[in-house]
């Protein structure tokens, strides 16, 4: 009996033991790690969300920011350029920017907005005039850049026929006007010059040479 007594009194007194240890090694990591056993909040002013809810939130803030469409690497980049001296468009496809990556709308007006401030040397010798943005999607942006070509003035050229004096475009082969002015009326350098070809780089100047030599 005694025997009994003395191995049930040392069970008892392992399992105490080894409770106590348990429960003091759980203390201490509540202690160390505060985090890891979220308590529930109690006051009453202070609702805990759910797992449901929070999970709904999230996915009501993914769905808000998906609607805003932004540039990405996959967007068609059409780039429409308008020459304002004959009305031409000329369309083509061009790598998005990597600058534009990212942008939503307003933010790619602010960046074309700067680009038409201070535009390259490139544009500027092309005749560039403005940039604006015509179409913006997820999936295409369309930008529009607005030329004005200095085209150069097409020269003229005084020849004869029959002995009067004619004004042919640059080509010497289109017909562009007859004239009154006989060849023989003018001094013998100038009579040389047109019957070679004298060259007129203007309109204006063959305009004004006939009101001198016009009878």
């Amino acid at each position: 009996m005694k025997l009994i007594r003395r191995i049930s009194l040392f069970l008892i007194l392992s399992g105490f033991m080894l409770g106590l240890g348990g429960y003091t090694a759980l203390r201490a990591e509540q202690f160390f790690y505060p985090n890891k056993y979220p308590q529930k909040e109690t006051s009453n002013h202070i609702k805990e969300q759910t797992p449901g809810e929070a999970e709904t939130e999230e996915q009501v803030i993914e769905a808000a920011v998906e609607n805003i469409p932004v540039v990405t690497a996959d967007t068609a980049y059409l780039v429409e350029e308008v020459d304002l001296s004959d009305g031409t468009i000329h369309e083509k496809e061009e790598s998005v920017p990597v600058k534009y990556i990212g942008l939503d709308r307003e933010s790619l007006v602010e960046e074309l907005e700067s680009y038409d401030a201070n535009p390259p040397l490139t544009e500027l010798e092309r005749g560039f005039e403005t940039i604006e943005l015509t179409a913006f999607s997820k999936d295409r942006v369309v930008v529009c850049k607005y030329y004005k070509t200095q085209k150069e003035e097409p020269g003229f050229y005084l020849m004869v026929a029959d002995h009067f004096i004619v004004v042919y475009r640059e080509d010497r082969q289109t017909l562009y006007m007859n004239t009154d002015i006989l060849l023989e009326s003018l001094d013998d350098a100038l009579q040389a010059e047109i019957m070679q070809g004298k060259y007129m780089e203007s309109e204006d100047e063959v305009y004004h040479f006939l009101e001198s030599y016009s009878s």
